[in-house]
């Protein structure tokens, strides 16, 4: 078996939980899944320019800051893209005939 095809394999194991649904939840409020997922959002930019500092002090691992930035790039992407999915909703109500 290919080493690629091992890592392929154990990414996707990985990844697997993240798209299954959590038994526990209970949808609240619009309002309050969007202040949940602004504050996720926040905390993973912190979080990268944590360790981005601790990178360039020497005090952290290239691996940490590397999953770090690809944190960060994944959540500014998902930002780009509901944003974009807003602005192109309110696009559509403007269209709509009075």
């Amino acid at each position: 078996m290919d080493i690629r095809s091992i890592a392929a394999t154990s990414g996707y194991t990985a990844a697997r939980p993240a798209t299954q649904v959590d038994p526990e939840y209970t949808p609240g409020s619009i309002q309050e899944q969007a202040k949940t997922s602004f504050e996720d959002f926040t905390n993973t930019l912190a979080h990268s320019e944590q360790v981005s500092v601790q990178a360039m002090t020497g005090n952290a691992d290239p691996h940490a800051l590397v999953q770090a930035l690809a944190q960060t790039e994944l959540a500014v992407e998902t930002a780009v893209t509901v944003r974009n999915k807003v602005v192109e909703a309110y696009q559509e109500i403007l269209r709509m005939p009075v």
